[in-house]
């Protein structure tokens, strides 16, 4: 089975070579595909992510001109995986929030439904090194994304996920217009009402210790002002 690990950097020089070797060791490389997706970090990750795929067969790099945010690199992500074959396709940060250890849990999940979450918020999962505002913005992003859509998912938000083939060829991806985490809260919620089977594991979040965060206010709004976009026209028949 093919298994590609979508990873989106901007600005990740610090974390993208021992995140990349970290994923190289927890899948036998006949499986494991690395695509790396650089928004033109001006810090050279893009150029950091060539040698790397120069010197480690497992690796490609996919180059964007600038920074757009992360639905737009995820979905130009989605679609080079596809169209390299991929069964199963991953996201997950490069910061090492997401533990490379946890990426054969998600796999082998997949075998039994078509769309692993790693959950910070069920039973066994956790989340590490955050201040009161941060833990406030995710649980209340999550509970507020999980009431208005109606849908028991408790953890919308989370952005270490793992996909069957057929979610990205059955949700449209044409028809994503999230650009920050609100992207992890609408491919989800597509998943669900195309009937795919979602499931979620616990996982151990850490916030990162290397680069600079990527959560913004903008960020924020969007998820706020997105969601009952996302209600409104499902109930409409249109997503």
């Amino acid at each position: 089975m093919r298994v590609t690990v979508c990873l989106p950097t901007y600005n990740e020089l610090e974390n993208l070579e021992p995140m990349v070797r970290a994923l190289g060791e927890v899948l036998p490389d006949h499986e494991l595909r690395v695509l790396v997706i650089d928004d033109g970090s001006p810090d050279g990750t893009g150029e950091l992510a060539d040698t790397l795929a120069r010197q480690l067969g497992f690796v490609d790099v996919l180059h964007r001109p600038r920074k757009e945010g992360l639905g737009p690199a995820y979905l130009a992500g989605f679609r080079r995986a596809l169209a390299g074959g991929a069964d199963l396709v991953l996201e997950m940060d490069c910061d090492f929030s997401h533990d490379p250890a946890d990426v054969p849990r998600l796999v082998a999940a997949a075998a039994d439904v078509d769309l692993v979450l790693g959950s910070r918020y069920v039973a066994g999962g956790r989340v590490s090194n955050w201040g009161p505002v941060r833990r406030l913005v995710s649980t209340g992003g999550s509970l507020y994304a999980r009431f208005l859509l109606g849908v028991p998912i408790r953890d919308l938000t989370g952005g270490f996920k793992c996909y069957r083939r057929a979610v990205l060829e059955g949700i449209d991806l044409e028809a994503i217009t999230a650009r920050g985490y609100a992207f992890q809260i609408e491919t989800t919620y597509r998943a669900l009402l195309a009937g795919f089977r979602v499931a979620e594991i616990p996982i151990a979040f850490t916030d990162r210790e290397a680069g600079a965060s990527k959560m913004s206010r903008g960020i924020v709004l969007e998820a706020i002002w997105k969601v009952p976009l996302l209600r409104a026209a499902a109930l409409r028949h249109r997503l």
